[in-house]
């Protein structure tokens, strides 16, 4: 089967002439005669550009290689601004499965009988199909939510068998572009491609996503800014999840916002401080905010409020990462680029060797023009495709563990440039940097590490007493140990100085003696200044001893 589908994806490749978009001089000799010799799978295609024909190969592999298209378009590092741009347009465009085979899915899953036994009302013709899985409506039967409509999310029959096998091919593809790639080693397909694997396993597996819709609507909990569904997680295994439905209106229908008075600046601007806040309040986002994933609530239009959906890709930062993070943004909307260029080499990403004037100079370069504009008339895929650029310029290593949040933030440029095109995002977003560094190094700092470590220090408050008294004691026996070993260095320190001093004084009679001896002064002399020669140095290694 593996053989087989090699052959297909092989076959697909070379039908769209994807193996025209690497420069031939890239490719190993082996390779190129590998092509030739394929004389029967010509490229079908010529009429369409490399992305267009990038983007209908990967389509028609099936959900996997799109899924890897729509996050490699993210990877504007790896790939020109054409072939990026038709990547960023890819949608799962998956047929459904039969719905009486879902619903058969869910009674195994929930160990039911039938699908009477848990809901009213199931709707076996799904309201939604996805590359990973589709979703069907229904009403909660029992407990305290009966009557509650819901949306039942079912995992694709085996699709994790031909995941494993796409998988595979792909970890095989990288690894051969890792070693023929000029740019490989920096570029770094192989962890590009480990990163995808986690991603997509991950949201092969329901209940860790209801796990993240539950920390994200704890996160947000009375929030204004976004809503998050109930996740009933009684009802919910590793391929079944039922969430509450909502209803909302998709937020890249602007008609629908417009017609409803929706407050299209104040949308826009809650869009920015929900990204920000997740990543920098509570280093967990949501990674896929593409517009099918997000939402605005009916009610209230002068004072919007966001719904999501769909938590399978979140993205989390450690507390260096989010620092470095803060810190940049902060420089950069201060255009102080110096600050800039100096955390690219405190950090690591750039070599220490690395001229910080010359990469200071090259990130103005970039983007200074872009500042005092209105998000219209700038593009962040325009400017992350400069900034590439000149990365690679400086040797700058590309960190796959920020490849989430690049693509979170573009997709945040897309729903603004939508919603309020003449959003300052500078502005917008400035005050909660300059906030949020303010609360991580100021007094309410100091004022929070207290808070938080309140209940530890009252647990051990009491036990105080007993700790220091225990400490006391412990130290008296170290204590006298320690006199003791200084009295015992003191005195081999003046036995070894006494000892040096007669070593010198020998080694003065033994010169004194020798030169007596080859003068042919007197005996008694020579004798003489033997004898003490003889004593002071038995002397000096009594002394030593």
């Amino acid at each position: 089967m593996r053989l087989q589908r090699a052959y297909q994806i092989t076959r697909t490749f070379l039908s769209y002439g994807l193996d025209e978009i690497i420069p031939a001089r890239w490719l190993p000799w082996s390779l190129r005669v590998g092509r030739y010799a394929l004389f029967w799978m010509p490229n079908k295609h010529k009429d369409k550009p490399a992305g267009a024909r990038l983007r209908l190969a990967l389509e028609s592999l099936g959900p996997v290689w799109v899924k890897f298209g729509q996050m490699l378009s993210t990877r504007r590092d790896l790939l020109p601004p054409d072939i990026a741009n038709e990547l960023a347009v890819l949608q799962d465009r998956v047929k459904a499965f039969p719905g009486e085979h879902a619903q058969q899915l869910i009674e195994k899953a929930l160990e039911l009988v039938s699908i009477d036994e848990a809901f009213d009302d199931f709707a076996v013709q799904p309201l939604a199909s996805a590359s990973i899985a589709q979703v069907h409506t229904a009403r909660l039967k029992h407990g305290d939510d009966a009557g509650k409509d819901v949306v039942i999310k079912v995992i694709r029959p085996d699709i994790r068998t031909s995941i494993d096998a796409d998988l595979r091919l792909m970890e095989t593809l990288a690894g051969v572009l890792a070693r023929h790639l000029p740019d490989g080693r920096r570029l770094k397909p192989k962890e590009v491609v480990k990163e995808y694997r986690k991603t997509l396993l991950d949201e092969l597996d329901l209940l860790r996503e209801a796990g993240n819709a539950i920390q994200l609507k704890r996160n947000f909990e009375n929030s204004p800014l976004l809503y998050i569904p109930t996740v009933y997680s009684d009802y919910s295994r590793h391929n079944v999840m039922v969430m509450e439905r909502i209803d909302g209106i998709p937020v890249s229908d602007v008609d629908t916002l417009m017609t409803l008075g929706v407050n299209m600046k104040k949308l826009a601007e809650r869009g920015v401080e929900v990204f920000f806040t997740q990543v920098f309040r509570d280093s967990f986002f949501h990674a896929d905010m593409h517009p099918g994933n997000i939402f605005v609530s009916r009610e209230n239009p002068e004072d919007p409020q966001y719904l999501g959906i769909d938590f399978g890709i979140v993205g989390t930062l450690n507390r260096e990462d989010k620092r470095y993070l803060a810190e940049n943004f902060l420089a950069f909307f201060n255009r102080d680029y110096r600050k800039v260029a100096e955390l690219h080499v405190d950090s690591g990403w750039v070599p220490s060797h690395i001229n910080v004037e010359d990469f200071e100079s090259a990130i103005r370069t970039v983007c200074e023009p872009i500042f005092n504009k209105p998000l219209a008339d700038i593009s962040f895929g325009h400017v992350l495709v400069n900034l590439f650029n000149t990365a690679r310029r400086f040797e700058m290593e590309v960190q796959p563990q920020l490849v989430l949040l690049q693509k979170t933030l573009l997709y945040v440029e897309g729903l603004g440039r939508t919603l309020y095109p003449q959003l300052d995002l500078w502005q917008t977003a400035k005050p909660f940097l300059e906030r949020w560094m303010q609360e991580q190094l100021g007094w309410r700092a100091v004022v929070r590490a207290v808070k938080e470590n309140a209940p530890y220090w009252a647990e051990k408050l009491p036990e105080m007493p007993t700790l220091l008294y225990d400490y006391l004691q412990q130290q008296r026996p170290h204590a006298n140990a320690q006199q003791q070993l200084l009295t015992q260095l003191r005195e081999t320190q003046l036995r070894q100085t006494r000892a040096l001093w007669w070593a010198v004084l020998t080694s003065g009679l033994l010169i004194s003696t020798t030169l007596l001896w080859i003068s042919q002064q007197s005996i008694w002399m020579v004798v003489g200044s033997a004898v003490l020669t003889v004593a002071s140095g038995l002397f000096a290694w009594r002394r030593s001893h």
